[in-house]
Order: structure tokens, then sequence, then C-alpha cells
């Protein structure tokens, strides 16, 4: 499989007064598995369109392996896409569905019969090859759908939200199948999902759009640990995202004070002198007798969840929601408890 690597050079895209896409530039590096991840509405999906050659761009250029594909129509550009809704034919066999890329393109019969049933193998599907789309399951539509788009061996393998039709389940047991085959092949794949957990969990690299730009890229780990903006902290796993103010300043060392806590943060960025802070539910530890400089606090709910259970919280900086996996020392609604966490996992945003 060629591994291509792909660019958005200030890519502007409206629909009339819409603007859709606004102004964006990033690459998608060869090889990866790329997210784009946002709210219904952000531009990614439109994005994704555009590089499939669905959509033409109002400004800007794509590039494929530095040759510039912006106004190259979509058959022409080497790239296949996994539609939302599979897009099988309900009339012809699990076989046809495959290998009717390679027909439409001229390859001898007893080649794409070949090369169709090597990619069956490929999605676990061996053995299929004579059922019809209506005998089989969501997921096993989903994966001969992956098999269609990959038995051309693209540069470039496009997602567009593959598992919304699914049970949560299922989509869990697809995403790693899809994972798995993309790693396999080492395609360039860009996919494009709302959910949070399946980004973070298959991607190398999340692109996360809001309002037609981006918000901010990184690894997955990068941006659940480090996210700089408001909307990042809370659109990417959960976050309390609380008010502090700057009480001191040391060169880039911020005194800052939260509720009674009193942190020391380091920052680059210029703050004014109240700030958002953002710190993740699983960083804290709740307990019942006072550490020093901890926060001070009643319990206003408690649920039990399997493997930890979830406060929410009152505290002087509003209500903050705290995961705790100890399913031993249990809190009650209206106790007394105190919230401690390391200054380091606090993180400031900009907005």
């Amino acid at each position: 499989m060629k591994k291509a690597e792909v660019k958005f050079e200030n890519i502007t895209k409206k629909f009339n007064e819409t603007v859709a896409v606004d102004n964006v530039s990033c690459t998608f590096e060869a090889g990866t598995l790329t997210t784009l991840l946002g709210p219904s509405g952000c531009g990614k999906t439109t994005s994704l369109r555009i590089i499939a050659g669905l959509e033409r761009a109002t400004s800007g250029r794509i590039l494929v392996e530095n040759e510039d594909v912006t106004l190259l129509p979509a058959t022409d550009r080497d790239v296949s896409m996994v539609f939302q809704s599979y897009a099988l034919f309900p009339h012809m066999s699990v076989l046809e569905n495959v290998s009717y890329g390679l027909k439409m393109i001229n390859v001898p019969k007893e080649e794409f019969t070949e090369k169709s049933l090597e990619t069956l193998k490929l999605v676990n599907l061996e053995g299929y090859e004579n059922r019809m789309p209506s005998e089989l399951s969501g997921g096993q539509q989903q994966r001969v759908a992956v098999a269609r788009a990959i038995v051309l061996k693209p540069k470039v393998l496009l997602f567009d939200e593959p598992l919304s039709n699914l049970d949560a389940k299922l989509r869990r047991q697809v995403r790693e199948d899809i994972r798995e085959i993309q790693q396999k092949l080492g395609v360039t794949t860009i996919y494009v999902t709302h959910d949070q957990e399946e980004a973070l969990a298959i991607s190398d690299k999340v692109i996360v759009m809001n309002n037609a730009i981006i918000a901010q890229q990184g690894s997955p780990k990068e941006l659940y640990n480090f996210p700089k903006t408001k909307f990042v902290a809370n659109f990417i796993g959960d976050a309390n995202v609380v008010k502090a103010k700057i009480i001191n300043q040391n060169n880039n060392v911020y005194e800052i004070q939260l509720a009674e806590m009193k942190i020391n943060i380091k920052s680059d960025q210029k703050l004014e002198s109240s700030v958002s802070v953002s710190l993740r539910p699983e960083k804290i530890t709740i307990s019942k007798s006072p550490e020093e400089n901890s926060i001070h606090a009643s319990v206003n709910n408690a649920s039990f969840v399997g493997n930890s259970y979830q406060y929410i919280v009152n505290s002087k900086v509003g209500k903050i929601y705290v995961v705790s996996s100890d399913t031993n020392e249990i809190f009650n609604v209206g106790e007394n408890v105190y919230l401690n966490f390391d200054e380091k996992e606090l993180r400031l945003l900009d907005d």
C-alpha cells in the first residue's frame, strides 16, 4: 500500500455566505491515522469531502504527495472513502460489492476475484463472499465497506463517522478492527468523528475543529493532558473548568488562588488577573479530613458506576466533578469533604 502525505494549505470553503472551513492549514502525515474531531457543523466532514474531491475548496490548495490535487476530479485522486451509511449495493453479493471498483477500472475478472477474496480475508470475512448485504450484521456490513475501499490500494483512506450506526459494544470492536487494518496496511488514513473516546482510542494524531477552524492539534495524550482552551478541555474527556485569581507574579511563575487553596503555576502566557483553569476529575483525591492546601466542599451527588464512584461536590469555586477509583470509602450526599490534587495537574486555559 502506498503512503502519501496530505496537506491543507489555507483551505477555505464557503456555501453562499456560510463559511464551513475557514483558512485551515494542516498536515496529515504519511502512513498515520489522523482524526478530525469536533461537534456537528464544525467543518470536519466538509474537510474530508474536500480531500475526496466531493466538494471543491473556495480557496487554498490540497497536496497529496506534494502533487496539487485541488482541481482534480474525485476519480483521479487515488483516494477511497468509507461512508457513514456503508453505501453497499443491496442487489450484489459481498464479493461483487468488494470487486466493483476493480471492475470499473477494467481489472481482469480472475485478478479482481483473487484480490477481493484476499481483502475479505484481511477484514475477517473469509467465507462470506456469496452472502448478500441484508444477511450481514451492521458490523459485518461496515467491514465489507472497508474491504471495498482498501481493495483499490488507495494512497489515502477516508472514513466519515463510520461507527455512528452501530451499538456501543460493536463500535468498540469495529474501531479496533479499523485501527488494526490501518496499521497492517500502513495507509494514510483520515477519520472523521464527533466521539472523543473513539478519536483518542485509534489516532496517531487528533485535529480538534470548532467553528470552521482548528482549535488544537496533537497526539491524543497531548490533547487530553494539555488542553489550551476551555473548548478543548471540555470536548476531550471531562474537565472541571473553574475561575481562579492571580494574586502574585514573579517572571513566568503565577501564584493562583483557587477557593482556599494557593498554587504556583509556570506559564509563558501573558495572563490577566482572573484566569480559567482545567482539572480532570480522575486527578482529584477526595477525603474526609483536610490536608495542607485542600479545598473544602460538600457532596451534592454520588453515583456508583462499577469500577468507580462519581461525585459532584459544591465548593467556593462552584460545582466540581470527581471520579474516585476507591469504591470502599464512600462519601454520602451532604457530607463535608476535602479535595486535593497535584498542582502539576492543573492547566491554565487561554480563552
